[in-house]
């Protein structure tokens, strides 16, 4: 099925299991501990190995020599893979650097041996023993340092825009800012360990993973391992959390396969998280310098958005300047990126890859520019709305409804009670400030595949590729069907995560919701098309109540498989709609926190975020999604940070007692408002993206309120309290 014209009226419409707020049916299984991750696939690869994987310790240099034998005759040690043992290895699609180093190293704690053993002790006694002589190059490690240097991607990378004449509008705006942001280093920091259990038989190989997207990992495994894609299978029901760094093939699944492969018996490796920092990927630092002219009444005139990041050869930038593109009006502005090479380890996607970033810098800036203005920093917003793409500004948007996000936002939180003068209201000690932001995040899809079986006790059962990283993907793609064939949730099997079912579009930049569901629709069309030819009835029967009804006749579902299994498998494909009409989500976010006057201690004492996401298909989980992503927004603001050591290159807090992320006595208050939409250019769902818009602008409105609190203006991220504490008022 292709998706090229509006989304009518269709079965999704009647709305009587989509989008209702139902529990999420893989529940029971998680809190019960019977859903099986990765490591945990005992019943699939009995007689498993254990592997433990060995980093290298230099971020630049060359192997020069690999001492096993120690380890080889340590106690239960079957194998150890290297370089020098593991074949030509190719460096998959997805991947910036090789999986396994050798005999170049191109960051630190890559991997540069996998040691197998009867047991996990044993491995990781073993390990100890191997001894790796390196000849160290100097690398760069410095952002502020290599920022000179950085040059604009290739034009794939979509590096720079600009309309009208953004120098000549600034240099003569009444009103002008001009300001730097520095956003640092962050890591996913999910709860499961990047994890596989790989297994052999003859030259087909399985590999029980915890990926995002299934169908590039398993291209990648392929392409590594230098065999036909055929040859491979991943599995992947369960991800206990993934926020980007599970998108793409890690070393763990690799080296389990190769070490499988040696052993000559299943081996399952998961990679120890004092290595998953600095092994796998992370959301890069950026530099980002924003210029804004505007006129006395505050219609921005003039915007610039200039960013800088860094990631080894051959890398891509963090594309901190695309909402500033598309968020607010003006006729005169410019954007660009610049990517400097740096040796520490891969930078790519993590939770809303681009806006999340670029939203801390931008609305920041926004803030500001309302201070100067002595404006009402929520009015500016509204004041600066646009009903078209202000770079391409015969292009719409399919729907627009920032300013209802705003306007309900302050209503419901209060703000016309704000003060707007900062560090004027105080409880005891605790100073108490409001901010805002905008929240933007532009909706992706994706093509998307499924397939759906009915059985002849009137069950169906989805087949896809589809992954559920935590985020309510098997609910919704149950719903979708639910809805489609006309049957309860307790009709409903949906199977996903194995690369042997139908390509889904997987999970990753907020497209993984409206595009599989998109693709279980079109599956579950065909398959009402051969039920009613089975059934002898019109092509346009009402499937409702576990029946198919037309022309005054009625039979239950069931009886359309009574002769056998009917199964029908399509997929969603997608025109131009999306170049057409730009394609975005909405929201605001509103934010209150007091900060002690004595300490700078930031406390969030309630947050509030309006969403406008197209049809909300689970408000339950959606809601979630989106108190998660506040959650994370917080700690990107007032606490995340990696550390690098830029004199040996390697983030030094490499684990989760030293790397920060907020728990649950940091976020006392949550409220989330979906506004009513439907968005038929999205896709025949209407829906579109929700779960990375709720980070989105959060870590600003966190910023904005703490400066409302004391008066202290940081750029810097995070906002810690030693940013604060010699520059807050004089208290009595």
């Amino acid at each position: 099925m292709k998706f090229t014209t509006p989304a009518t009226t269709n079965p999704i419409d009647q709305l009587k299991v989509v989008g209702k707020p139902v529990d999420r049916i893989d529940g029971p299984y998680k809190t019960t501990g019977t859903a099986r991750y990765a490591y945990e696939r005992h019943d699939v690869a009995p007689n498993a190995a254990y592997g433990y994987v060995v980093g290298a310790t230099v971020a630049k240099g060359i192997i020069t020599a690999i001492d096993s034998a120690a380890a080889r005759r340590a106690p239960g040690v079957i194998a150890i893979v290297t370089h020098e043992n593991a074949g030509k290895l190719e460096k998959g699609d997805y991947n910036t650097a090789k999986l396994l180093a050798g005999p170049q190293v191109e960051h630190y704690h890559q991997a540069v041996a996998l040691v197998v053993a009867e047991t996990f002790e044993q491995a990781r006694a073993a390990a100890s023993l191997v001894k790796v002589e390196y000849s160290p190059i100097k690398g760069e490690y410095d952002l502020a340092k290599a920022k000179d240097s950085a040059k604009v991607p290739k034009k794939e990378e979509d590096p720079e825009s600009s309309a009208g004449n953004f120098q000549g509008a600034f240099d003569s705006a009444p009103v002008k800012l001009d300001a730097t942001y520095t956003t640092p280093d962050q890591t996913h920091a999910m709860m499961e360990p990047h994890a596989s259990v790989a297994a052999w038989q003859g030259d087909k190989l399985t590999v029980w993973t915890s990926n995002q997207m299934i169908d590039w990992g398993k291209g990648d495994m392929a392409k590594t391992l230098g065999i036909a894609k055929d040859k491979v299978r991943l599995v992947s029901p369960y991800i206990g959390g993934g926020f980007g760094g599970k998108l793409f093939l890690r070393a763990e699944a690799l080296l389990a396969a190769l070490g499988a492969k040696q052993a000559g018996r299943p081996v399952k490796v998961a990679l120890q998280r004092a290595l998953m920092i600095n092994n796998t990927t992370h959301r890069p630092a950026t530099i980002q310098r924003i210029r804004i002219g505007a006129t006395r009444e505050g219609r921005i005139t003039a915007i610039a958005h200039e960013s800088w990041s860094g990631d080894l050869p051959g890398g891509k930038p963090e594309t901190a300047v695309n909402q500033t593109r598309l968020l607010y009006a003006g006729p005169h502005r410019m954007t660009r990126m610049k990517l400097a090479v740096l040796d520490l380890p891969e930078g790519n996607a993590m939770r809303a890859p681009g806006e999340a970033p670029g939203m801390m810098a931008l609305e920041i800036a926004v803030d500001e520019l309302a201070e100067k203005l002595k404006m009402d920093p929520v009015t500016l917003r509204i004041v600066n709305d646009t009903t078209v793409d202000p770079e391409k500004r015969t292009r719409k948007f399919s729907q627009r409804r920032y300013v209802e996000c705003l306007r309900t936002g302050a209503e419901r939180f209060g703000w016309n009670k704000r003060n707007p003068q900062p560090a004027q209201v105080r409880e005891g000690r605790w100073l108490i400030g409001q901010g805002v932001a905008s929240a933007f995040r532009n909706n992706l899809v994706q093509k998307s595949a499924a397939r759906v079986r009915l059985d002849g006790k009137g069950i169906v059962t989805v087949e896809t590729d589809m992954t559920d990283i935590g985020t309510g993907s098997y609910t919704i793609i149950a719903q979708t069907a639910a809805e489609m064939m006309g049957v309860g949730l307790d009709q409903v099997v949906v199977k996903l995560g194995d690369s042997d079912f139908p390509v889904s579009a997987g999970s990753g930049g907020q497209w993984g919701g409206n595009s599989s569901t998109a693709g279980v629709y079109a599956a579950c069309v065909k398959l009402r098309e051969a039920v009613a030819k089975k059934l002898g009835l019109a092509v346009d029967a009402e499937f409702a109540d576990g029946t198919v009804r037309a022309g005054g006749k009625s039979v239950p579902l069931r009886e359309a498989a009574a002769g056998g299994e009917l199964v029908a498998e399509d997929k969603m494909e997608y025109g131009d709609l999306d170049k057409k009409f730009q394609q975005s989500t909405f929201g605001a976010h509103f934010v209150e926190v007091a900060v002690d006057a004595y300490t700078g201690e930031v406390r969030i004492r309630r947050m509030l975020a309006v969403c406008a996401a197209g049809r909300i298909l689970n408000p339950k989980s959606a809601r979630s999604q989106v108190i998660g992503a506040m959650t994370m927004g917080a700690g990107a603001a007032l606490m995340e940070e990696l550390a690098v050591d830029k004199r040996i290159g390697f983030f030094v807090n490499h684990d989760l007692a030293t790397y920060e992320v907020p728990v649950h006595a940091d976020i006392p208050h949550q409220e989330v408002i979906f506004l009513d939409e439907t968005d038929p250019m999205s896709s025949p769902m209407k829906a579109k993206g929700v779960g990375e818009l709720g980070i989105c602008g959060v870590a600003a409105a966190i910023a904005n309120a703490v400066y409302n609190a004391t008066g202290v203006r940081i750029r810097e991220y995070p906002v810690t309290l030693d940013k604060l504490i010699d520059k807050l008022p004089q208290v009595a």
